[in-house]
């Protein structure tokens, strides 16, 4: 196991301060940084920071800007391999050995080719003494956004569902149906802040009409992008998803002929794109492609039944969060893509917990 047990409780703080800002960070990840020095009385945190909303400032520079002179002779806890490309400003490994860093000690790795292993070389080179991969899986885990798009070029995709008791999400021609409880529910607001859009498919947007955003008090303002698989181009006009585009981005996608006919929902602020077509179905990871260049790391996947099967059918689904209601739904229920007990292979539950009555599960594919 790498790095000290002090190492991992200073890694373990700097991965809960980098969780703050994730959603907010453009194309760039939310990392963060501690400065810790110990003076004889104990490891005492004497800067920390966080990669600013938008994407900068990073982490590092802003952690030693707060330490001052205090970071000469301090080890520093970067939760990602610190950047090692120049641009308008130097690259954060220089600035750690110019302010007098002595020890980095290193979450995730960057897969980013400017980054990958150069900025350990850097810090090495200057004489710094460099500890890679303390808690690793667990800065993976929090960036797996970032990491997965600069890999595979596609955000991370995480399908997450509420499910009643009988593995059932929904009544057939009831709209919205409450499933969980409100604790449960604003889990699901909090992850939807941290994501950077949130996808359904036509059919759940007419049914259920939803309104896709976070509605927790404070971060309203942290929706995500709104995304509608949409090939006909039959959003109503008149849904909350269309009426409110103003305020919250919505991104249909369709297919490219349909653009005029879609001229009603753009008028209203809806952004149309082009789609391209296999099998009668849209081609998801040429649209995964295409959202990863606009710079969505995230995409949190909502529903329905038929959008999930098709990212599962893809073997584009990442992560899966189950939220699971204590009542049954009974007869006329629509039966869920994925329930307890019926996790497609490849995944292993990594998380658990209860929010209220409602079971939290969250599994990880594997490999």
């Amino acid at each position: 196991m790498a790095g000290t047990g002090l190492d991992h409780r200073f890694m373990a703080a700097a991965l809960r301060l980098s969780a703050r800002h994730l959603g907010l960070t453009g194309t760039n990840p939310s990392v963060g940084t501690l400065i810790v020095r110990d003076d004889g009385a104990g490891p005492v945190i004497v800067g920390s920071g966080i990669t600013a909303p938008g994407g900068r400032p990073h982490a590092e520079t802003q952690a030693l800007a707060e330490a001052g002179a205090r970071a000469r002779g301090a080890t520093a806890y970067v939760t990602l391999e610190p950047c090692a490309h120049h641009g308008r400003t130097p690259p954060c490994a220089e600035a750690l050995a110019a302010a007098g860093i002595v020890r980095v000690v290193g979450g995730a790795s960057d897969p980013d080719p400017r980054v990958s292993g150069k900025g350990y070389a850097i810090l090495r080179a200057a004489g710094i003494e460099v500890v890679e991969d303390v808690l690793a899986q667990e800065a993976a885990r929090l960036m797996a956004g970032y990491l997965i798009r600069s890999a595979r070029k596609r955000p991370e995709v995480c399908v997450k569902l509420a499910v009643s008791a009988d593995g059932m999400i929904g009544r057939t021609g009831q709209g919205q149906v409450a499933i969980t409880g409100a604790v449960a529910r604003a889990q699901v607001h909090l992850m939807r802040a941290a994501s950077d859009a949130i996808l359904i498919g036509i059919g759940t947007a007419v049914a259920d009409d939803p309104e896709l955003t976070c509605r927790l008090p404070g971060l309203e303002r942290r929706s995500p992008l709104r995304i509608v698989l949409d090939p006909r181009a039959r959003l109503p006009a008149t849904s909350r998803l269309a009426r409110t585009a103003r305020d919250v981005p919505v991104l249909l996608a369709a297919r490219p002929e349909l653009a005029a006919e879609a001229r009603g929902l753009t008028e209203r602020g809806v952004e149309f794109i082009g789609v391209e077509m296999a099998d009668g179905m849209i081609a998801l990871p040429e649209l995964l492609e295409d959202l990863a260049a606009r710079g969505l790391a995230t995409l949190m996947v909502e529903g329905g039944a038929e959008t999930v099967r098709h990212f599962l059918a893809e073997g584009l689904v990442d992560r899966i969060v189950l939220f699971t209601g204590p009542a049954a739904i009974g007869s006329g229920g629509i039966p869920a893509p994925i329930a307890r007990g019926r996790v497609p292979e490849g995944f292993a539950l990594c998380r658990s917990g209860r929010y209220g009555d409602d079971l939290y599960e969250e599994w990880t594919r594997q490999g």
